[in-house]
Protein backbone atom coordinates (compact mmCIF):
# COMPACT_ATOMS: atom_id res chain seq x y z
CA UNK A 1 0.00 0.00 0.00
CA UNK A 2 1.45 3.37 -1.04
CA UNK A 3 0.45 6.29 1.14
CA UNK A 4 0.43 9.94 0.16
CA UNK A 5 3.40 12.00 1.44
CA UNK A 6 1.27 13.86 4.01
CA UNK A 7 -0.15 10.55 5.20
CA UNK A 8 3.39 9.25 5.69
CA UNK A 9 4.06 12.23 7.95
CA UNK A 10 1.00 11.37 9.99
CA UNK A 11 2.08 7.72 10.22
CA UNK A 12 5.36 8.79 11.77
CA UNK A 13 3.56 10.85 14.44
CA UNK A 14 1.16 8.01 15.22
CA UNK A 15 4.04 5.61 15.83
CA UNK A 16 6.63 7.76 17.59
CA UNK A 17 7.20 7.90 21.34
CA UNK A 18 6.58 11.63 21.70
CA UNK A 19 3.30 12.53 20.00
CA UNK A 20 -0.04 12.00 21.76
CA UNK A 21 -2.34 14.19 19.65
CA UNK A 22 -2.23 14.57 15.87
CA UNK A 23 -4.51 16.76 13.77
CA UNK A 24 -4.71 16.10 10.04
CA UNK A 25 -6.53 19.20 8.88
CA UNK A 26 -7.06 21.32 5.84
CA UNK A 27 -8.81 21.22 2.51
CA UNK A 28 -11.28 18.66 1.24
CA UNK A 29 -10.16 15.56 -0.62
CA UNK A 30 -6.80 15.15 1.08
CA UNK A 31 -7.47 11.59 2.23
CA UNK A 32 -7.92 12.47 5.91
CA UNK A 33 -10.88 10.26 6.81
CA UNK A 34 -9.59 7.25 4.89
CA UNK A 35 -6.24 7.55 6.61
CA UNK A 36 -7.84 7.63 10.06
CA UNK A 37 -9.82 4.50 9.27
CA UNK A 38 -6.70 2.72 7.95
CA UNK A 39 -4.87 3.55 11.17
CA UNK A 40 -7.62 2.00 13.29
CA UNK A 41 -7.64 -1.12 11.12
CA UNK A 42 -3.86 -1.52 11.42
CA UNK A 43 -3.97 -1.07 15.19
CA UNK A 44 -6.72 -3.66 15.55
CA UNK A 45 -4.77 -6.16 13.44
CA UNK A 46 -1.44 -5.45 15.11
CA UNK A 47 -2.72 -5.65 18.69
CA UNK A 48 -5.23 -8.51 19.12
CA UNK A 49 -7.68 -7.79 21.91
CA UNK A 50 -7.18 -4.02 21.76
CA UNK A 51 -10.01 -1.49 21.85
CA UNK A 52 -10.28 1.74 19.85
CA UNK A 53 -12.74 4.57 19.31
CA UNK A 54 -14.11 5.99 16.08
CA UNK A 55 -16.06 9.16 16.79
CA UNK A 56 -17.82 12.14 15.30
CA UNK A 57 -20.17 14.84 16.59
CA UNK A 58 -23.27 12.88 15.64
CA UNK A 59 -23.53 9.08 15.42
CA UNK A 60 -25.87 9.29 12.43
CA UNK A 61 -23.29 11.26 10.43
CA UNK A 62 -20.55 8.85 11.55
CA UNK A 63 -22.48 5.89 10.17
CA UNK A 64 -23.32 7.64 6.92
CA UNK A 65 -19.75 8.78 6.22
CA UNK A 66 -16.79 7.41 8.18
CA UNK A 67 -18.26 3.95 8.73
CA UNK A 68 -19.02 3.67 5.00
CA UNK A 69 -15.39 4.58 4.33
CA UNK A 70 -14.44 1.71 6.64
CA UNK A 71 -16.65 -0.70 4.67
CA UNK A 72 -15.20 0.49 1.34
CA UNK A 73 -11.60 0.14 2.50
CA UNK A 74 -12.15 -3.37 3.86
CA UNK A 75 -14.04 -4.60 0.79
CA UNK A 76 -12.56 -6.80 -1.92
CA UNK A 77 -10.62 -5.10 -4.72
CA UNK A 78 -12.15 -5.00 -8.19
CA UNK A 79 -10.66 -4.28 -11.63
CA UNK A 80 -12.32 -0.86 -11.45
CA UNK A 81 -10.88 0.00 -8.02
CA UNK A 82 -7.45 -1.23 -9.10
CA UNK A 83 -7.58 0.88 -12.26
CA UNK A 84 -8.42 3.96 -10.18
CA UNK A 85 -5.68 3.24 -7.65
CA UNK A 86 -8.20 2.89 -4.81
CA UNK A 87 -7.30 1.00 -1.64
CA UNK A 88 -9.40 -2.11 -1.12
CA UNK A 89 -7.96 -4.43 1.56
CA UNK A 90 -10.18 -7.48 1.05
CA UNK A 91 -10.56 -8.12 4.80
CA UNK A 92 -14.33 -7.94 5.21
CA UNK A 93 -14.23 -11.49 6.61
CA UNK A 94 -12.03 -10.38 9.52
CA UNK A 95 -14.75 -8.50 11.43
CA UNK A 96 -18.46 -8.22 12.19
CA UNK A 97 -20.31 -4.97 12.69
CA UNK A 98 -23.02 -4.97 15.34
CA UNK A 99 -25.37 -2.14 14.35
CA UNK A 100 -27.32 -2.41 17.60
CA UNK A 101 -24.47 -1.58 19.97
CA UNK A 102 -22.35 0.20 17.31
CA UNK A 103 -19.21 -1.88 17.74
CA UNK A 104 -16.97 -3.43 15.08
CA UNK A 105 -15.73 -6.81 16.40
CA UNK A 106 -12.56 -8.19 14.83
CA UNK A 107 -11.98 -11.94 14.80
CA UNK A 108 -8.81 -11.50 16.87
CA UNK A 109 -10.72 -9.88 19.75
CA UNK A 110 -10.03 -6.24 18.85
CA UNK A 111 -12.90 -3.75 18.83
CA UNK A 112 -13.73 -0.35 17.36
CA UNK A 113 -16.40 1.54 19.32
CA UNK A 114 -18.51 4.06 17.37
CA UNK A 115 -19.27 7.07 19.56
CA UNK A 116 -21.48 10.15 19.39
CA UNK A 117 -19.46 13.09 20.81
CA UNK A 118 -21.98 15.91 20.52
CA UNK A 119 -22.36 18.30 23.46
CA UNK A 120 -25.88 17.59 24.66
CA UNK A 121 -27.40 19.93 27.30
CA UNK A 122 -28.37 16.85 29.34
CA UNK A 123 -24.71 15.74 29.51
CA UNK A 124 -22.50 18.85 29.64
CA UNK A 125 -19.60 16.96 31.27
CA UNK A 126 -19.75 13.92 28.96
CA UNK A 127 -20.53 11.62 31.86
CA UNK A 128 -21.70 9.07 29.27
CA UNK A 129 -18.01 8.49 28.49
CA UNK A 130 -17.08 8.08 32.15
CA UNK A 131 -16.45 4.32 32.10
CA UNK A 132 -14.92 4.27 28.62
CA UNK A 133 -11.42 2.81 28.22
CA UNK A 134 -9.70 2.63 24.83
CA UNK A 135 -6.15 2.41 23.51
CA UNK A 136 -6.59 5.35 21.15
CA UNK A 137 -9.15 7.25 19.12
CA UNK A 138 -9.86 8.64 15.67
CA UNK A 139 -12.31 11.55 15.60
CA UNK A 140 -13.48 12.49 12.13
CA UNK A 141 -14.45 16.13 11.47
CA UNK A 142 -13.28 16.92 14.98
CA UNK A 143 -13.91 20.63 14.40
CA UNK A 144 -17.60 19.79 14.90
CA UNK A 145 -17.10 18.70 18.51
CA UNK A 146 -16.19 20.92 21.46
CA UNK A 147 -12.69 20.90 22.90
CA UNK A 148 -13.91 19.34 26.13
CA UNK A 149 -15.07 16.24 24.22
CA UNK A 150 -11.57 15.88 22.71
CA UNK A 151 -10.00 16.19 26.16
CA UNK A 152 -12.38 13.69 27.74
CA UNK A 153 -11.70 11.09 25.05
CA UNK A 154 -7.95 11.66 25.44
CA UNK A 155 -8.25 10.99 29.17
CA UNK A 156 -9.96 7.67 28.36
CA UNK A 157 -7.05 6.43 26.21
CA UNK A 158 -5.73 4.08 28.90
CA UNK A 159 -6.83 0.55 28.00
CA UNK A 160 -4.05 -2.03 28.54
CA UNK A 161 -1.37 0.34 27.24
CA UNK A 162 1.39 -1.43 29.14
CA UNK A 163 0.26 -4.84 27.97
CA UNK A 164 0.28 -3.74 24.33
CA UNK A 165 3.38 -1.56 24.79
CA UNK A 166 1.77 1.41 23.07
CA UNK A 167 1.33 5.09 23.86
CA UNK A 168 -2.13 6.66 24.01
CA UNK A 169 -2.85 8.32 20.68
CA UNK A 170 -5.53 10.75 19.49
CA UNK A 171 -5.94 11.35 15.78
CA UNK A 172 -8.34 13.95 14.41
CA UNK A 173 -9.29 15.03 10.91
CA UNK A 174 -11.09 18.21 9.91
CA UNK A 175 -11.53 20.96 7.38
CA UNK A 176 -10.37 24.47 8.38
CA UNK A 177 -12.48 25.97 11.17
CA UNK A 178 -12.05 29.01 13.40
CA UNK A 179 -12.56 27.31 16.73
CA UNK A 180 -10.49 25.20 19.12
CA UNK A 181 -8.75 23.22 16.35
CA UNK A 182 -7.40 26.52 15.01
CA UNK A 183 -6.38 27.71 18.47
CA UNK A 184 -4.88 24.45 19.75
CA UNK A 185 -3.25 23.06 16.60
CA UNK A 186 -3.13 25.22 13.47
CA UNK A 187 -2.08 28.56 14.98
CA UNK A 188 0.59 27.14 17.33
CA UNK A 189 2.00 25.11 14.43
CA UNK A 190 2.03 28.20 12.22
CA UNK A 191 3.76 30.21 14.95
CA UNK A 192 6.21 27.41 15.84
CA UNK A 193 4.85 27.26 19.39
CA UNK A 194 3.05 23.92 19.23
CA UNK A 195 3.99 21.62 22.16
CA UNK A 196 6.03 18.50 21.44
CA UNK A 197 3.18 16.10 22.21
CA UNK A 198 1.01 17.65 19.48
CA UNK A 199 1.49 17.58 15.72
CA UNK A 200 -0.36 19.21 12.83
CA UNK A 201 -0.42 17.98 9.23
CA UNK A 202 -1.83 20.33 6.57
CA UNK A 203 -3.97 18.61 3.93
CA UNK A 204 -4.70 19.90 0.42
CA UNK A 205 -6.75 18.31 -2.38
CA UNK A 206 -3.72 18.51 -4.66
CA UNK A 207 -1.98 16.08 -2.27
CA UNK A 208 -4.23 13.34 -3.57
CA UNK A 209 -3.37 12.20 -7.13
CA UNK A 210 -6.50 10.02 -7.27
CA UNK A 211 -8.91 12.95 -7.24
CA UNK A 212 -10.49 13.62 -10.66
CA UNK A 213 -10.00 17.05 -12.18
CA UNK A 214 -13.76 17.53 -12.17
CA UNK A 215 -13.75 17.40 -8.36
CA UNK A 216 -10.98 20.00 -8.15
CA UNK A 217 -12.89 22.18 -10.61
CA UNK A 218 -16.00 21.93 -8.45
CA UNK A 219 -14.03 23.16 -5.43
CA UNK A 220 -12.70 26.10 -7.44
CA UNK A 221 -16.25 27.06 -8.43
CA UNK A 222 -17.41 27.46 -4.81
CA UNK A 223 -18.04 30.80 -3.11
CA UNK A 224 -15.02 32.72 -1.81
CA UNK A 225 -15.06 31.40 1.75
CA UNK A 226 -15.67 27.78 0.78
CA UNK A 227 -13.04 27.88 -1.96
CA UNK A 228 -10.45 29.34 0.41
CA UNK A 229 -11.15 26.65 3.01
CA UNK A 230 -11.81 23.55 0.93
CA UNK A 231 -9.41 24.06 -1.99
CA UNK A 232 -6.63 26.24 -0.62
CA UNK A 233 -6.88 24.95 2.96
CA UNK A 234 -6.98 28.53 4.26
CA UNK A 235 -7.75 28.51 7.98
CA UNK A 236 -8.57 32.19 8.14
CA UNK A 237 -12.00 31.70 6.58
CA UNK A 238 -15.18 30.20 8.04
CA UNK A 239 -18.16 29.16 5.90
CA UNK A 240 -20.57 28.36 8.73
CA UNK A 241 -23.86 29.92 7.52
CA UNK A 242 -24.77 30.80 11.10
CA UNK A 243 -21.66 33.01 11.46
CA UNK A 244 -22.71 36.66 11.66
CA UNK A 245 -19.35 38.44 11.17
CA UNK A 246 -17.04 37.37 8.36
CA UNK A 247 -13.24 37.47 8.30
CA UNK A 248 -12.95 40.61 6.18
CA UNK A 249 -15.37 42.57 8.36
CA UNK A 250 -13.41 41.64 11.49
CA UNK A 251 -10.19 42.84 9.87
CA UNK A 252 -11.86 46.11 8.89
CA UNK A 253 -13.12 46.59 12.46
CA UNK A 254 -9.50 46.92 13.58
CA UNK A 255 -8.51 49.06 10.58
CA UNK A 256 -11.07 51.68 11.41
CA UNK A 257 -9.95 54.85 9.65
CA UNK A 258 -13.27 54.77 7.79
CA UNK A 259 -15.22 55.12 11.08
CA UNK A 260 -15.34 58.64 12.49
CA UNK A 261 -15.06 59.37 16.19
CA UNK A 262 -17.95 61.79 16.60
CA UNK A 263 -21.07 62.38 18.67
CA UNK A 264 -21.68 61.26 22.23
CA UNK A 265 -19.23 59.20 24.26
CA UNK A 266 -20.03 55.99 26.13
CA UNK A 267 -18.41 53.38 28.38
CA UNK A 268 -19.24 49.68 28.33
CA UNK A 269 -18.05 47.38 31.12
CA UNK A 270 -18.12 43.59 31.00
CA UNK A 271 -17.69 42.69 34.66
CA UNK A 272 -16.01 39.42 35.60
CA UNK A 273 -18.43 36.86 37.04
CA UNK A 274 -17.79 36.34 40.77
CA UNK A 275 -14.48 38.17 40.42
CA UNK A 276 -13.10 35.62 37.94
CA UNK A 277 -11.90 36.13 34.34
CA UNK A 278 -11.27 39.69 33.12
CA UNK A 279 -13.26 42.85 33.56
CA UNK A 280 -13.10 44.71 30.25
CA UNK A 281 -13.75 48.44 29.79
CA UNK A 282 -14.31 50.11 26.44
CA UNK A 283 -14.64 53.84 25.84
CA UNK A 284 -16.63 54.79 22.74
CA UNK A 285 -16.79 58.02 20.78
CA UNK A 286 -19.86 57.44 18.71
CA UNK A 287 -19.36 54.04 17.09
CA UNK A 288 -15.59 54.02 17.43
CA UNK A 289 -13.87 52.44 20.42
CA UNK A 290 -11.12 54.89 21.31
CA UNK A 291 -9.80 53.16 24.44
CA UNK A 292 -9.85 49.65 25.90
CA UNK A 293 -8.69 48.56 29.35
CA UNK A 294 -8.94 45.38 31.43
CA UNK A 295 -8.40 44.24 35.01
CA UNK A 296 -7.48 40.66 35.87
CA UNK A 297 -9.66 38.94 38.50
CA UNK A 298 -10.86 42.23 39.92
CA UNK A 299 -12.75 43.04 43.10
CA UNK A 300 -15.92 45.11 43.18
CA UNK A 301 -14.47 48.45 44.26
CA UNK A 302 -11.52 48.17 41.91
CA UNK A 303 -13.98 47.96 39.00
CA UNK A 304 -16.10 50.81 40.38
CA UNK A 305 -13.11 53.12 40.88
CA UNK A 306 -11.70 52.39 37.42
CA UNK A 307 -15.08 53.03 35.83
CA UNK A 308 -15.38 56.38 37.62
CA UNK A 309 -11.84 57.36 36.60
CA UNK A 310 -12.58 56.68 32.94
CA UNK A 311 -15.89 58.54 33.08
CA UNK A 312 -14.15 61.56 34.60
CA UNK A 313 -11.22 61.46 32.19
CA UNK A 314 -13.44 61.34 29.10
CA UNK A 315 -16.19 63.54 30.56
CA UNK A 316 -18.88 60.87 30.23
CA UNK A 317 -22.05 61.06 32.37
CA UNK A 318 -23.24 57.93 34.17
CA UNK A 319 -26.33 57.72 31.98
CA UNK A 320 -23.95 56.80 29.14
CA UNK A 321 -22.09 54.14 31.12
CA UNK A 322 -23.40 50.57 31.13
CA UNK A 323 -22.15 47.51 33.02
CA UNK A 324 -23.08 43.85 32.86
CA UNK A 325 -25.44 43.56 35.82
CA UNK A 326 -25.18 39.77 36.29
CA UNK A 327 -23.22 38.56 39.33
CA UNK A 328 -20.65 41.07 40.63
CA UNK A 329 -21.84 43.54 38.01
CA UNK A 330 -24.96 44.24 40.05
CA UNK A 331 -22.79 45.82 42.73
CA UNK A 332 -20.93 47.86 40.12
CA UNK A 333 -24.20 49.27 38.81
CA UNK A 334 -25.36 50.12 42.34
CA UNK A 335 -22.16 51.90 43.37
CA UNK A 336 -21.61 53.74 40.06
CA UNK A 337 -25.32 54.50 39.52
CA UNK A 338 -24.84 53.66 35.86
CA UNK A 339 -27.02 51.66 33.49
CA UNK A 340 -27.31 47.91 33.97
CA UNK A 341 -27.23 45.31 31.19
CA UNK A 342 -29.22 42.16 32.06
CA UNK A 343 -28.32 39.51 29.49
CA UNK A 344 -31.44 37.36 29.76
CA UNK A 345 -33.91 40.22 30.05
CA UNK A 346 -36.57 40.81 27.43
CA UNK A 347 -35.53 42.30 24.09
CA UNK A 348 -36.24 46.03 23.83
CA UNK A 349 -38.95 47.54 21.64
CA UNK A 350 -40.77 44.18 21.34
CA UNK A 351 -38.33 42.96 18.68
CA UNK A 352 -38.22 39.25 17.80
CA UNK A 353 -35.21 38.15 19.88
CA UNK A 354 -35.11 35.65 22.71
CA UNK A 355 -33.34 38.09 25.03
CA UNK A 356 -31.49 41.38 25.24
CA UNK A 357 -28.05 39.87 24.70
CA UNK A 358 -29.07 38.19 21.45
CA UNK A 359 -30.69 41.41 20.29
CA UNK A 360 -27.63 43.57 20.92
CA UNK A 361 -25.20 40.93 19.68
CA UNK A 362 -27.11 40.37 16.44
CA UNK A 363 -27.50 44.07 15.69
CA UNK A 364 -23.90 44.90 16.56
CA UNK A 365 -22.71 42.11 14.27
CA UNK A 366 -24.81 43.57 11.44
CA UNK A 367 -23.34 47.01 12.06
CA UNK A 368 -19.81 45.61 11.98
CA UNK A 369 -20.62 43.85 8.70
CA UNK A 370 -21.71 47.23 7.30
CA UNK A 371 -18.33 48.68 8.37
CA UNK A 372 -20.05 51.21 10.65
CA UNK A 373 -18.14 50.25 13.82
CA UNK A 374 -14.42 50.29 14.50
CA UNK A 375 -11.75 50.26 17.16
CA UNK A 376 -8.38 51.84 17.72
CA UNK A 377 -6.28 48.87 18.83
CA UNK A 378 -2.49 48.60 18.86
CA UNK A 379 -2.20 45.47 21.02
CA UNK A 380 -1.88 42.44 18.76
CA UNK A 381 -2.91 40.12 21.59
CA UNK A 382 -6.20 41.98 22.09
CA UNK A 383 -6.85 41.91 18.35
CA UNK A 384 -6.22 38.16 18.22
CA UNK A 385 -8.45 37.40 21.22
CA UNK A 386 -11.26 39.69 20.06
CA UNK A 387 -11.11 38.24 16.56
CA UNK A 388 -11.46 34.74 17.95
CA UNK A 389 -14.52 35.79 19.93
CA UNK A 390 -16.15 37.62 17.01
CA UNK A 391 -15.80 34.47 14.91
CA UNK A 392 -18.00 32.66 17.43
CA UNK A 393 -20.89 35.14 17.14
CA UNK A 394 -23.38 32.81 15.51
CA UNK A 395 -27.11 32.48 15.22
CA UNK A 396 -28.58 29.50 17.04
CA UNK A 397 -30.95 27.14 15.19
CA UNK A 398 -30.71 29.14 11.98
CA UNK A 399 -33.18 26.86 10.17
CA UNK A 400 -35.90 27.07 12.82
CA UNK A 401 -38.73 29.55 13.11
CA UNK A 402 -39.28 31.54 16.26
CA UNK A 403 -37.37 34.21 18.08
CA UNK A 404 -33.81 34.94 16.95
CA UNK A 405 -31.19 33.64 19.38
CA UNK A 406 -27.41 33.57 19.38
CA UNK A 407 -25.24 30.64 20.41
CA UNK A 408 -25.00 30.80 24.21
CA UNK A 409 -22.00 32.00 26.17
CA UNK A 410 -21.54 28.53 27.68
CA UNK A 411 -21.22 26.96 24.22
CA UNK A 412 -18.76 29.66 23.13
CA UNK A 413 -16.70 28.91 26.24
CA UNK A 414 -16.59 25.27 25.19
CA UNK A 415 -15.39 26.21 21.70
CA UNK A 416 -12.64 28.69 22.63
CA UNK A 417 -11.85 27.58 26.17
CA UNK A 418 -12.64 30.88 27.93
CA UNK A 419 -15.28 33.53 28.43
CA UNK A 420 -15.86 35.94 25.48
CA UNK A 421 -15.31 39.06 27.60
CA UNK A 422 -14.07 41.24 24.74
CA UNK A 423 -17.14 40.64 22.58
CA UNK A 424 -19.52 41.20 25.50
CA UNK A 425 -18.01 44.64 26.11
CA UNK A 426 -18.44 45.43 22.39
CA UNK A 427 -22.01 44.23 21.85
CA UNK A 428 -23.29 46.16 24.91
CA UNK A 429 -22.59 49.40 23.03
CA UNK A 430 -25.73 48.74 20.97
CA UNK A 431 -27.94 49.06 24.07
CA UNK A 432 -27.72 52.86 23.81
CA UNK A 433 -29.09 52.68 20.28
CA UNK A 434 -32.13 50.69 21.43
CA UNK A 435 -32.92 52.21 24.81
CA UNK A 436 -35.20 55.22 25.09
CA UNK A 437 -33.29 58.46 25.40
CA UNK A 438 -33.27 59.73 28.99
CA UNK A 439 -32.30 62.91 30.72
CA UNK A 440 -28.66 62.90 31.85
CA UNK A 441 -28.24 62.90 35.61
Amino acid sequence: MKLLPKQENAVYYLKDNETKETLYGGAAGGGKSAFGVLWLIEMCQTHPGSRWLMGRAKLKALKETTLNTFFELTSNPTPESNALGLIRLGISDQYVFNAQNNIIYFNNGSEILLKDLFLYPSDPNFDSLGSLEVCGAFIDECNQIVYKAWQIVLSRCRYKLTEFNIRPKMFGSCNPAKNWVYKEFYKPNRDNTIPAHRKFVQALPTDNPHLPQSYLDSLLSLDKNSKQRLYYGNWEYDDDPSTLIDTDAIADYFNADHVKAEGDKYITIDVARKGKDNTVFRVWHGWKCIYRYHIDKSGLMEVVNQGKRLAQKYNIPMSRVIADEDGVGGGVVDFMRCKGFVNNSRALNDENFNNLKSQCGYKMAAKIMKREVGEIASNSSVISITTEEMEQVKQKDIDKDGKVALVSKDVVKQMIGRSPDEWDSIMMRYWFELAPKMVIF
